[in-house]
């Protein structure tokens, strides 16, 4: 919803803004300023006159070879006006390259600039050279960045596997030469019985005739080795030789660049045969080998230069990595400018592709709706892009006499928009039909705080409010996610709710579920000392009424629940029956609008006859009783009322002459029945008939029912009435409306019954978690408690029984309140305005 500016007349939310239908005739040198400039101003809604073609047939090539301000310059230097399509094309591609800047710079940590001030020195030729430059130099650091983290990754592995295999080599020949010396002295000293018969022939056999061992040596995942040991070992037919060694710290992946645990191995093999079958185990298994020596001269040599080709490669890319961030730190500082104007000029083709052209004119032909009001500034925006654009002819503004139904427009600010948006969540309102949102300002918290009554709870609700209020200019900026999203949004809504639980806290005398003596002392004194256990007739009447509210003494007698149920079931059947009567008011009101005196004389003077007849009587009869003091039964009234209507009410009457006053609300109520079902269609075909001979000029006056007929008929000059249609819709229209009556009344006591579960669970709360914890005479067990208290009440009735109340009250007004007379069925109005790009389009 576009908020009213300064330049605008006094906000009326009661009925939706004047509109017209308005043709633009716009020449082909100004046509990007002037849409530009009416998308600054945000009050023209374009129609697409190009509806039946898409986006691909939509070809403007040769047609806007003179729309100067549409030529763009290749790479190569060759001057071509480009179709309307290619520029949104190529606004895509721009919008692409930004999406990939915005992805590095999230990548490295760097927040954009959200700037929206447009500098007017950006030219998008220039622009999209330096996008192509930037989006290749990224392109190409990030190519080589990769490349040297790659081999950086890989050296590491080198070395963990150099020195890992190293230590394994350097062990078995230390027990290679230990076993050689005790060997050796075996052969000089006397033989044993228990030496080797053929220890004497290895140790001399000739080195050319023994078997000389392979090995292959790497890296593979820890939570592979076990797999990788099991598989060698059986296509080998276990002729290999597998030592694994853990690495401690998680070792980072060349190929996949993420942590992996992994184990350095070696494998020892005889055979090409056997080798050959390593390796394709090895490759299958993802473990990277690398080459490794068993001269130990040359282990410390490869050591030393892979450590100095690591100390090399860090620097490079710790270079590199500096340079890219110094590059994204520029981009993101221009980010927000660049991201803004991309997105405008594909919002100003998409909005040229919807304009017409016309050839013989040399000008571009568009129709849309704009309030009445905007004239003036339209047309000041139309001759500005005209002396801008240096163009000899100014555009063409009229406007077109039109029967379509116009767009619905209110103008709102931040206070009335989220109301509005409840309104709008139910259906767009009808061009110029009532407005619920202007009741719904006060009805709707209101409603809430009857079933959220406590003032300390209230309180709550708007401090928590106040700190979005007071910190909305920086929040607004800010992403807060879904539910934080929706609570700020709805701050000032809650604000009123906290407001209004506030005053029917003070009502109800609650206070975290406590009763004070705020507007004086209460009336009533106690016979004996504890008032607990006490009845009304254990009270005695001291002094004057309370003056406000409910007396204190009522809470925490017996009688206090009789009490506060009895007053607030009826006062819930008194708001249900003034906010129904509100709301067939309002259909009046419609339809005099509307002027239409069939759905005056035949819907809304039935309907205020049958409601008041039952339910208006019965709040006369509330009133009356709390006025008397009388103890009649209203619910042997109401029911004996349409059983026996002539019997005596006996001690159940309240005023003289009530049994012939009910007689008479009885037999009103019977007529309208009727009254609502019988004369409308038959006025209507009446009415179609008389239209169609001529005898009756006007145009058909427009009805809530959708069936009934257009104003107007392109292709034909006339159109069957379907009485039975009509009537059969009427029928169920007056039987929804009796049926709703009563079950709308009755769900009016949501109120009663939301308010009592409200003050009860406030009640066990406080006495069976506060008031216990305090008995116990320890301080560990009172803090324990106050912790419970304050979780309990924040999280079930300050966020649960908040949602609940809201969600009721948003019943009552949809369904019990809104269906008297509001139909719902417009269309928002949406203009093209450059405030309302969001941050996710594309």
């Amino acid at each position: 919803m576009v908020d009213g500016g300064g330049c605008c007349p006094t906000m009326d939310l009661l009925r939706s803004e004047p509109m017209q239908l308005v043709q633009l005739i716009i020449p082909l040198e100004s046509a990007h300023r002037t849409v530009s400039y009416l998308g600054d101003l945000g009050l023209f809604q374009f129609k697409d006159l190009n509806v039946e073609k898409s986006p691909f047939q939509r070809t403007y090539a040769t047609q806007v070879k003179r729309l100067i301000s549409l030529q763009w310059r290749f790479n190569e230097g060759v001057n071509l006006c480009m179709g309307l399509l290619s520029q949104i094309k190529r606004c895509g591609d721009m919008a692409r390259k930004l999406r990939f800047l915005k992805e590095q710079m999230t990548k490295a940590g760097i927040t954009p600039s959200t700037r929206t001030t447009m500098c007017p020195n950006i030219n998008l030729d220039e622009l999209e050279v330096q996008l192509g430059e930037l989006e290749a130099d990224l392109s190409e650091m990030n190519t080589n960045t990769e490349k040297l983290q790659r081999s950086y990754n890989e050296l590491l592995e080198y070395k963990l596997v150099l020195q890992k295999a190293g230590e394994f080599f350097h062990s078995a020949q230390n027990s290679a030469t230990a076993q050689q010396k005790e060997l050796e002295e075996h052969m000089h000293g006397e033989r044993s019985i228990d030496s080797p018969l053929l220890l004497e022939q290895e140790a001399f056999a000739d080195p050319s005739k023994q078997v000389k061992l392979g090995f292959v040596s790497g890296l593979v995942a820890r939570e592979k080795s076990m797999a990788f040991e099991r598989f060698l070992f059986r296509a080998t037919r276990g002729n290999v030789f597998l030592k694994q060694v853990v690495v401690k710290n998680p070792v980072t992946d060349p190929l996949s660049g993420s942590e992996v645990e992994k184990n350095v191995f070696v494998i020892f093999y005889s055979g090409e045969r056997a080798k050959n079958k390593i390796l394709k185990i090895c490759d299958a298994f993802g473990a990277n080998r690398y080459p490794f020596t068993d001269d130990i001269g040359r282990q410390f040599e490869m050591i030393t230069e892979v450590s100095g080709k690591l100390s090399e490669l860090k620097t490079t890319v710790d270079i590199g990595q500096l340079h890219r961030a110094n590059l994204l730190q520029t981009i993101g500082y221009e980010f927000g400018q660049w991201n803004l104007l991309v997105k405008q000029e594909k919002f100003i083709f998409h909005t040229l592709n919807m304009l017409s052209f016309d050839v013989t004119k040399k000008c571009l032909v568009g129709e849309g709706w704009c309030p009445v009001y905007a004239t003036s500034q339209i047309q000041n925006a139309l001759h500005r892009a005209t002396l801008d654009g240096n163009s000899q002819v100014g555009a063409i503004f009229q406007v077109l006499h039109t029967t379509e139904l116009p767009p619905t427009y209110f103008r709102t600010n931040k206070f009335t928009s989220a109301f509005q948006e409840i309104v709008d969540a139910y259906g767009i309102a009808k061009y110029q039909e009532v407005n619920p949102a202007v009741f719904t300002v006060v009805t709707f918290p209101f409603l809430f705080a009857v079933m959220f009554g406590d003032w300390g709870h209230g309180i709550c609700l708007f401090l928590a409010t106040l700190y979005f209020i007071l910190r909305e200019r920086k929040l607004s900026g800010q992403k807060l996610g879904d539910i934080m999203e929706m609570t700020f949004g709805g701050r000032y809504i809650i604000m009123m709710m906290a407001l209004f639980s506030i005053y029917t806290g003070f009502i109800y005398n609650e206070f975290f579920s406590v009763p004070f003596e705020i507007f004086g002392q209460s009336a009533y004194g106690c016979r004996d000392p504890s008032c607990r256990d006490a009845t009304i007739t254990g009270l005695i009447k001291v002094r004057d009424a309370y003056p406000f509210g409910v007396d204190p003494k009522w809470h925490g007698s017996r009688s206090e629940l009789p009490f506060l149920n009895s007053l607030k079931m009826k006062m819930s059947i008194l708001l249900g029956v003034a906010q129904m009567n509100l709301g067939i008011i309002l259909s009046y009101f419609n339809a005099k609008f509307f002027q239409n005196k069939v759905n005056v004389w035949h819907q809304f003077v039935p309907q205020i006859i049958f409601l008041n007849s039952l339910f208006g009587y019965l709040s006369l009869l509330i009133i009356v009783k709390w006025c008397t003091g009388s103890q009649a039964d209203l619910y042997h009234v109401m029911i004996y009322m349409f059983l026996s209507p002539t019997d005596d009410l006996g001690e159940n009457q309240l005023f003289p002459g009530q049994k012939y006053l009910q007689l008479l609300f009885v037999s009103l109520a019977l007529v309208a029945v009727p009254w609502m079902l019988f004369p409308k269609p038959f006025l209507l075909k009446k009415q179609h008939e008389e239209r169609h001979r001529g005898q009756l000029y006007a145009m058909l006056e427009s009805t809530d029912d959708s069936f009934e007929l257009e104003t107007h008929d392109h292709s034909h000059g006339h159109e069957e009435f379907d009485f039975s249609e009509v009537f059969v819709h009427q029928l169920i229209h007056t039987i929804e409306f009796v049926l709703g009556a009563v079950s709308n009344t009755a769900s009016y006591l949501r109120l009663w019954a939301l308010s009592l579960a409200h003050s009860e669970l406030s009640s066990v709360f406080y006495d069976k978690v506060l008031l216990l914890a305090m008995g116990y005479n320890n301080l560990i067990i009172l803090i324990i408690g106050i912790v419970v208290f304050i979780f309990a009440t924040v999280g079930v009735l300050l966020v649960m029984e908040t949602l609940s109340a809201f969600l009721h009250a948003l019943r009552l007004h949809w369904v019990e309140f809104q269906n008297k007379f509001y139909e719902g069925d417009g269309y928002k109005f949406s203009p093209f305005s450059f405030c309302l790009i969001s941050e996710d389009d594309d």
